[in-house]
Order: structure tokens, then sequence, then C-alpha cells
């Protein structure tokens, strides 16, 4: 499991300008079963996603495709940890 955690670096009206070809990639990934939950910071400075992969290069790779990266607008971080419990109705949605 993954944490991916998005710090904006540009204006917010500039991010904006992109919102809708990151949340279409978003959603690209949610299908491929790569991206669990995804969301804003409050306040509104970045972003968090939970994702699963074979492995942090993997998640490398699919990063650079997200507008928001393209177009630098954030800075990401990817910390991976051992999800050792989790509630029950997550069991069928986690590898």
């Amino acid at each position: 499991m993954f944490i991916i955690s998005l710090n904006y670096i540009a204006p917010l009206a500039e991010l904006d300008k992109h919102m809708d070809s990151h949340v279409k990639y978003l959603k690209k990934y949610y299908k491929a079963d790569v991206f669990i939950m995804s969301g804003r910071k409050v306040p509104r400075t970045g972003g968090i996603i939970i994702a699963q992969a074979d492995s942090k290069e993997i998640l490398e790779k699919i990063i650079t495709e997200d507008p928001f990266h393209q177009h630098k607008l954030a800075e990401f971080t990817i910390t991976e940890f051992l999800a050792s419990q989790t509630h029950p109705h997550l069991k069928g949605l986690i590898r």
C-alpha cells in the first residue's frame, strides 16, 4: 500500500484550470484498481491518494501521467506502508 502526498506549488487558480483532466486521470486509475481513495488536504495545500501497486516504481510511472505533475503544479511524495489491519468492509477491495 502507498500514500501519495501532493503538495501544491502553483496558485489554486492554475490548478483549477487542470482539475478536469486531473479527475479524468484519477478515474482511470480507480477503474484499474490502483487508487483506493483520494481527496484534498484541509486547508487546500495539496492532496492525498491511497494506492495499491506492485512497486513504488510503478506508481512513479503512473504519477507522470497526472496533469498536476506534467504542468509542474505539485510535488509528489510516495510513502509505502504495510497494512496490518483494515476495516472489514475493505477486505474485498485491498489486494
